[in-house]
């Protein structure tokens, strides 16, 4: 088949900047795409800090201090380029230290669509500018998704963008970068605000996620059964009804796992190798975390684990009565790394010091450390309230590690409950979303725990699972091969 040409925005792409699994999938998936033959390219904001980390990128001739006005104001950015590590593929950095020059990522300034507006024109610009017009523009999330409407306004006369197929990806649509109507001129439609929704303008604001979604030829979003829960549940947050009156639907494909990262058998963060049939090297990563983390744990006793945010949606509120009561009735340890709301943050640290040595909480992220503690626990908690893939739980199998998840999103689609008796299964799933169903869920993991029998056949399954990169790439092959296909009236 003819290759295609590719171009994919994103917010963040690891190795240059991440904050989530949005920068694990992004980066995952273009070099799986390159691996099947595909003119790859990919495009992100020079951040501050990407900059003091990449002095190597280098400028694009032609591409600098170009001028672009969003509403009344004018700004200049300019491009610079390297080379994505250990590929061929070419990284676009979007150069405006107006609006990327800040402390984080993502910030709450009033200006915060600005910066992704610009990003987003700066992308198509360039592409124009460097006469690389791409079969798919890949948009992900909201910080992207005016770029389909752009596409169909007022970029549908310029030669040949018309041809051009977009392809937006939610992988959370509890993010969807909800500015003030008053902003609309940042938008720069001109006759074309119109296309904007009515509703949402006379409530006073405008959706960008719901813009992509009505505008983008193809929706996809990060698991099936979370496609299926933000069309027909509350977990649409309130996209249910736009979602629905897509005539070809959302696509839900499962993110898959970068093993080139996540393998206990070359894990560069490791020093003590592992896989299934020489299981010495989780033994020792057990014994490095507890002497790493402070954790006063005896090695044969089962360690539960969570790296995630502490956010309400991660379920941590489940925790405030569930984990008492297991420390007290259980014997475990606990290990949580992650950064998030205050009042998360205050809880663990004062459990922690109700329970010195059995409990741990490491604030921030460190990616050795999430490394070693998959590697070195014997459980990974995910209560998620919802959870569109989430990427620690298919980590965690290829470890050994045996996740504990609520039955939901991408938790239902990549974890099966383990049933003793047939020997088959991979993890804990449990169904209600409350502290009895967690308390529930980490019990019977423990008790499985204590049947060492059980146990052992219970990682062999886990570690058996493949949910590498290179399966769901050949998914997205198909899927823009299908948008590439559509007729030119395709309208959502």
């Amino acid at each position: 088949m003819v290759p295609l040409k590719l171009c994919i925005l994103s917010s963040e792409i690891m190795p240059y900047a991440k904050t989530g699994g949005l920068a694990d999938v992004a980066g995952a998936l273009l070099q799986e795409l390159k691996q099947l033959g595909h003119d790859v390219r990919a495009f992100m904001p020079l951040y501050a800090s990407v900059r003091r980390a990449h002095p190597e990128l280098r400028p694009v001739l032609g591409l600098e201090n170009v001028g672009i006005r969003i509403g009344a104001t004018d700004y200049a950015f300019s491009i610079r380029k390297g080379s994505f590590p250990g590929t061929k593929i070419t990284m676009y950095f979007v150069d405006c230290p107006e609006l990327f020059d800040r402390a984080a990522l993502y910030t709450f300034d009033a200006d915060e669509h600005r910066r992704f507006l610009l990003f987003t024109r700066a992308a198509i610009e360039s592409c124009r500018r460097l006469e690389f017009l791409p079969d798919i523009f890949h948009c992900n999330d909201w910080h992207t998704a005016f770029l389909p409407l752009l596409l169909r306004t007022v970029y549908s006369r310029i030669a040949g963008l018309a041809q051009v197929r977009s392809v937006l990806t939610i992988h959370n649509i509890g993010y969807q970068g909800i500015m003030p109507a008053a902003a609309v001129a940042d938008l720069g439609l001109g006759t074309f605000e119109d296309k904007l929704d009515a509703g949402d303008r006379a409530a006073g604001v405008i959706n960008p996620l719901k813009t992509g979604i009505k505008f983008a030829d193809v929706v996809t979003t990060v698991s099936p059964t979370y496609a299926r829960e933000i069309c027909e549940t509350a977990l649409g947050m309130g996209m249910q009804e736009t979602l629905r009156k897509r005539t070809n639907g959302v696509v839900g494909i499962l993110n898959g796992v970068d093993y080139r990262e996540w393998d206990p058998r070359h894990d560069p963060h490791l020093t003590a190798h592992f896989d299934a049939n020489d299981l010495h090297g989780k033994r020792t990563n057990k014994q490095r975390l507890l002497a790493t983390t402070g954790l006063t744990l005896e090695p044969h006793k089962p360690l539960v684990s969570m790296v995630t945010r502490l956010a309400e949606q991660k379920g941590i509120d489940l925790l405030f009565d569930a984990l008492p009561a297991l420390l007290q009735e259980r014997d475990l340890g606990f290990l949580i790394l992650g950064a998030g709301d205050d009042r998360y943050v205050e809880f663990f640290g004062d459990l922690a010091r109700r329970f010195p040595g059995r409990i741990v909480f490491r604030l921030g992220h460190d990616e050795s450390l999430a490394h070693l503690i998959e590697a070195g626990s014997d459980m990974f908690l995910m209560p998620s309230h919802y959870e569109p893939c989430g990427l620690n739980q298919m980590y965690s199998l290829r470890y050994g590690t045996i996740p504990i998840v609520r039955n939901t999103g991408g938790l239902a689609d990549s974890v099966q409950h383990f049933d003793p008796a047939t020997g088959r299964g991979t993890g804990c799933v449990f169904n209600d979303y409350d502290a009895p169903a967690v308390r529930w869920a980490v019990g019977t993991a423990l008790d499985w725990f204590a049947d060492q029998k059980s146990w052992q056949q219970l990682m062999q399954n886990a570690m058996a699972q493949d949910f590498s990169w290179a399966r769901q790439a050949l998914k997205y092959e198909q899927l823009y091969r299908s948008a590439v296909a559509l007729p030119n009236s395709s309208s959502a």
